[in-house]
């Protein structure tokens, strides 16, 4: 295919169908009264008239201009875009499972209750925690949960009143501030000391008895484990306040660390992320949130209880699965029925098949790779905590663009026309010109040099031609766009007079002499 894939609006020819139907056998009695004359459309809806091969072969088109991981290296940093198995899916399209309707007896969901209950413990096991909810269906609705059990567990000891503020590092996700602001909470920001940990003397100032929690991710995003993680929890837990774990980099410590052990209460894991279902674009996701033993009673409902049931034979007993209800102190329910349960099946499978030898080898993996690919890029670019990294770094384009006006935008956007995906680009904040890639354990040494040389003849480019890595990407089906003004006034109407052989709006046309690198 050459040129952009048109709208299905034109490829459509009047009387193309893509169905066949019989006349219906079934009198059409009562019809005038379930659709009133006056209630009908005058005109049939103007929609695009093609015939089933022209729809596929349009989405799939569409598809394959999409970049994804089954397609390529996509090393965005904190976000842990790694390969899904394809057992996961095998396991999550069984019948028993796909087809399970959620109103079904429990007596007729035990299988699945079964995995959700050994997913629970699991996941316990792995945050060194002593209960989780697997109802919240992301990250960010994890974070959620968490803040308000530490709401929840702060009124019931009469304190919620004072306990008024939530303490964030300054690279932390976007999400915590958000979260703790939803719950109500002032946030309160703390800074990084000179090796991208938390400044004690900082926290310190912060610290006292308003303060209800610390969230915190460690490893951080800037990619460094925080060496006075004990100190840190020694200090909010002696103020009263509790310590929130964002599990979102969790891929670096599976079966090395635990939360739990580090002093923190409460911790989300990105199921998605970390034990390998699908995500992106919106979802679907899957934010599991384990407690420390004093918080279990908050936790959302339901959860999954086993009980043992005598044997008809006099026998051992057997087990049974039922949801727990029966919860007074919950902060209640936050997502329909009981999570997405489709990413907790493919969660489970990944965590079975590996065992903890293997999630273990997933994160030395990721760590191994990432510290490879630090070595590789610390003479392109800035490192601006310079130790050993963890499954993600941070480097910065600040010094090329002094020397070239090229920014870590353009960058990785010149990164396209190689085929891969840009890392993450201008976060953390705290870091100018920010560049944060995270390779993950399922990428071949092969693919880390062809990233980093491809990185390596960009950087050249920018000093020898720089104008040309600004104006990037030149191959993709669409040029260098506008992305403030389609973010603040996106246009997503389609007019038939549009004239689509000219560039769009915020998009530079493509000079036909170009060719891929």
């Amino acid at each position: 295919m050459t040129g952009p894939e048109p709208l299905v609006f034109e490829l459509s020819r009047p009387g193309r169908r893509g169905w066949s139907l019989p006349d219906p056998d079934v009198p059409a009695r009562g019809a005038a009264a379930l659709l009133p004359a006056d209630r009908l459309r005058r005109a049939p809806p103007a929609l695009p008239e093609l015939s089933e091969p022209q729809v596929v072969r349009h989405f799939t088109r569409l598809s394959h201009l999409n970049h994804s991981v089954d397609g390529g290296f996509y090393p965005l940093g904190s976000c842990t875009m790694k390969h899904n198995p394809r057992a996961n899916e095998e396991a999550a399209r069984l019948p028993g499972f796909a087809a399970l309707h959620p109103h079904v007896p429990e007596e007729l969901a035990q299988g699945a209750l079964q995995l959700m209950w050994e997913l629970e413990l699991y996941l316990c096991e792995i945050a060194g925690l002593a209960r989780a909810s697997l109802q919240p269906a992301a990250g960010a609705q994890g974070e959620l949960a968490g803040l308000l059990i530490i709401r929840a567990y702060h009124e019931h000891r009469g304190e919620g009143a004072r306990r008024r503020r939530v303490i964030v590092p300054d690279s932390a996700h976007g999400t915590n501030p958000a979260s703790a602001a939803m719950c109500g909470y002032q946030v309160v920001q703390v800074r990084s000391d000179a090796r991208g940990g938390v400044d004690l003397e900082d926290l310190q100032r912060a610290l006292d008895g308003s303060v209800a929690a610390l969230m915190l991710t460690n490893p951080n995003t800037l990619g460094v484990f925080d060496e006075n993680i004990h100190v840190i929890a020694r200090r909010v837990h002696e103020v009263g306040g509790l310590l929130y774990y964002d599990g979102a980099n969790a891929n670096a410590i599976l079966g090395i660390s635990r939360p739990g052990d580090m002093g923190f209460d409460v911790v989300h894991f990105n199921l998605h992320k970390t034990f390998s279902a699908p995500h992106g674009g919106g979802g679907p996701g899957a934010g599991a949130v384990a407690v420390r033993e004093d918080l279990v009673p908050f936790l959302p409902v339901p959860l999954v209880e086993r009980e043992e049931v005598p044997s008809a034979e006099g026998g051992a007993p057997r087990h049974r699965f039922r949801l727990d209800y029966d919860r007074p102190l919950s902060i209640g329910r936050l997502h329909a029925f009981y999570g997405n349960f489709g990413v907790l099946v493919r969660a489970y499978t990944y965590i079975r098949m590996l065992g903890p030898e293997g999630l273990r080898r997933v994160s030395e993996d990721a760590v191994l790779s990432a510290n490879y690919l630090l070595h590789r890029l610390r003479d392109l670019f800035e490192v601006p905590y310079d130790r050993r990294c963890m499954h993600e770094f941070v480097v910065s384009a600040r010094r090329l663009k002094a020397e070239t006006g090229v920014r870590a935008l353009d960058v990785a956007k010149r990164l396209l026309d190689y085929g891969m995906h840009p890392p993450t680009v201008y976060f953390p904040l705290i870091v100018e010109e920010a560049l944060m890639v995270e390779p993950t354990e399922t990428e071949p040494k092969e693919m880390l040099d062809r990233f980093a040389d491809a990185l390596a003849e960009i950087v050249a480019e920018a000093r020898r031609e720089p104008e040309r890595v600004k104006g990037a990407p030149w191959t993709t089906p669409v040029g260098r766009l506008d992305e403030a003004l389609a973010a603040r006034k996106p246009d997503l109407r389609w007019r038939r007079s549009l004239d689509r052989t000219a560039p769009q709006a915020g998009e530079q046309g493509t000079p036909p002499s170009e060719q891929a690198p």
